[in-house]
């Protein structure tokens, strides 16, 4: 897509962060934008800013957790636009924690807004961007959409299952005039980790440190070039870049650095497992649930 002015865009999850970065370069692209997202006031804030770079900008409120709120935003959409050019799946939110301690409720909830959400816009969308001469859908993934990542498994799922959809999507349709391209940035200076909900256990929310966090801005920049020139995949931020090239060439190297300390945790949990249960009796011929040896063998050691 060499020429985005005119060009009619929906960005989800603007009201901040990488999804507002991106609707403001479109609006300096001379985009005309329908900007979607829960948060409101800072939409409004958004749909400003857009408009003071002298873009046509409408905003939506739009919870994307609801299929059906999504599904009458893109009716409204389709009848004051009969058509679209450009869709930007960005909204995004995620959990940092143990996974046995996530909240059924937040894992469905998160899958629904990183994952379903955007296909859901996608293919609701696609038979009108089909029709356009050339048409393009920008999913917003991540580094962790490529490298799973302990302590992050619910948000590393919907990325990683973003990833193959744009893929999927690349391969079906490139022919047809439709570029897709999937976004992976490495950590971003944004809300998005504080945001995220907090187990009852944990007292503060992990922030990456700011040396390895790129901006929103750069992110969206690099963005619009990829759209003018359909780049299938962007990773963005010497950290990432160095995480997946790590994987792809080292995966033994990942695994190693996420094992260091296995035996002496298993030692620790042996010796927990043992205080719990209290003095230990054993049947004659049954392994021992912390040392793995018999009582028979015991005995004949003795």
């Amino acid at each position: 897509m060499r020429t985005i002015r005119e060009k009619r865009a929906l960005v989800t999850g603007a009201a901040s962060g990488i999804g507002r970065a991106i609707a403001l370069q479109l609006a300096g692209e001379g985009a005309n934008l329908l900007v979607v997202d829960i948060n409101t006031e800072e939409l409004a804030e958004t749909v400003v800013a857009c408009q003071s770079l002298g873009a046509e900008v409408v905003g939506r409120p739009c919870d994307v957790s609801r299929p059906d709120d999504i599904s009458a935003l893109v009716d409204d959409l389709l009848d004051d636009w009969a058509g679209i050019d450009l869709l930007v799946n960005n909204a995004g939110i995620t959990y940092y924690g143990h996974t046995h301690r996530m909240a059924d409720a937040h894992w469905d909830r998160l899958l629904q807004v990183n994952l379903h959400a955007h296909i859901q816009f996608t293919r609701k969308l696609l038979p009108v961007m089909l029709e356009q001469p050339e048409a393009h859908v920008v999913n917003i993934c991540s580094m962790f959409g490529l490298v799973g990542m302990p302590k992050l498994a619910a948000y590393c799922v919907s990325k990683f299952g973003l990833v193959g959809f744009s893929e999927s999507l690349r391969n079906e349709y490139g022919r047809d005039g439709l570029g897709v391209t999937t976004i992976c940035p490495g950590f971003v200076d944004t809300r998005l980790f504080t945001n995220g909900p907090l187990h009852k256990d944990v007292a503060e929310h992990k922030i990456p440190p700011k040396i390895l966090c790129t901006t929103a801005e750069k992110v969206a920049r690099a963005t619009i070039k990829a759209i003018r020139h359909n780049r299938r995949m962007v990773v963005i931020e010497p950290f990432a870049r160095g995480l997946v090239a790590t994987k792809r060439f080292l995966p033994g190297l990942l695994d190693f650095i996420f094992h260091l300390g296995r035996n002496r945790r298993l030692r620790k949990k042996a010796i927990r497992l043992r205080q719990r249960s209290g003095p230990a009796t054993f049947t004659p011929g049954v392994h021992s649930p912390v040392d793995g040896t018999s009582d028979v063998a015991q005995k004949r050691a003795a």
